[in-house]
């Protein structure tokens, strides 16, 4: 019983040190958007933090006076590119995309952000 204890614990350092090496290992980007059509007074932005935050992505979003949606991205490469693709095609339910523009993505070496918010 007592050399089982000491491999599951050997097994369990071992994994805990390998999950958190990849997790380490990935690289953060970071971006702005600006989201044009009908995406005020459709919940845009509520549904953008929760699009953002079921990725795992941080940052932002606020209205503007010109009616876009505007903000900043921060995460991996994969959830950013999936975040940019539901910002381009999907958004709220109610909401009509006309076109969502973006900077280049930017290496970071860490989150500036805690969590994704609404700016009011």
């Amino acid at each position: 019983m007592r050399v089982f204890i000491l491999i599951l614990s050997a097994f369990l350092v071992f994994v805990a040190g390998s999950s958190s090496s990849v997790k380490m290992s990935s690289k953060l980007y970071s971006c702005s958007f600006e989201v044009f059509g009908t995406v005020q007074g459709v919940f845009f932005r509520k549904y953008t933090q929760k699009q953002a935050v079921s990725l795992g992505i941080r940052g932002w979003c606020m209205n503007t006076y010109g009616g876009t949606v505007k903000g900043q991205l921060e995460g991996p490469n994969k959830e950013m590119e999936e975040m940019k693709h539901w910002l381009r095609n999907t958004g709220s339910p109610s909401s009509k995309i006309d076109k969502a523009e973006f900077t280049d993505l930017q290496e970071i070496s860490k989150f500036s952000f805690d969590d994704f918010s609404i700016k009011r």
